[in-house]
C-alpha cells in the first residue's frame, strides 16, 4: 500500500490527515460519539474515509450491519443510506470527508 494512502495503518492523526488530503479529501476531523447514541438511516452528500481509534459501533449499509472496533476503517459513498448505533463506552473515529465534483 501507499505511504500515503488513507485506508493504511494510520500512526497518528497528523498521518492520517496528511493520507486522507493526498488523496483528495477536503476536510479531516475527529468525531466523538456519546455511549448508547442512535442515529437513523440518513446520508451525506460527501464520501468518507474513517478509522475507528476509540470504542465500538455497528454501521449498517444496504441491510448489513458491520461492527466496528478501534482499528477497523470503513468507507461510505455520497448519498450512500446508513445508520449508526455507538456501543456503551461510545466511540471515536477520525473521519476523512470528499464533496463528490460537480457534474
Amino acid at each position: 500500500m501507499p505511504a500515503n494512502d488513507v485506508s493504511a495503518a494510520p500512526t497518528g492523526f497528523a498521518a492520517f490527515e496528511t493520507a486522507a488530503r493526498a488523496q483528495g479529501f477536503d476536510e479531516v476531523a475527529e468525531r466523538d460519539w456519546p455511549a448508547g447514541t442512535e442515529l437513523a438511516l440518513h446520508s451525506h452528500p460527501f464520501d468518507v474515509a474513517a478509522v475507528v481509534v476509540r470504542g465500538e459501533f455497528w454501521l449498517t449499509t444496504d441491510g448489513r450491519t458491520r461492527h466496528l472496533r478501534a482499528g477497523d476503517r470503513f468507507e461510505l459513498v455520497h448519498d450512500q443510506p446508513h445508520a449508526e448505533r455507538y456501543g456503551p463506552q461510545g466511540a471515536a473515529y477520525w473521519v476523512a470527508r470528499r464533496r463528490p465534483a460537480a457534474r
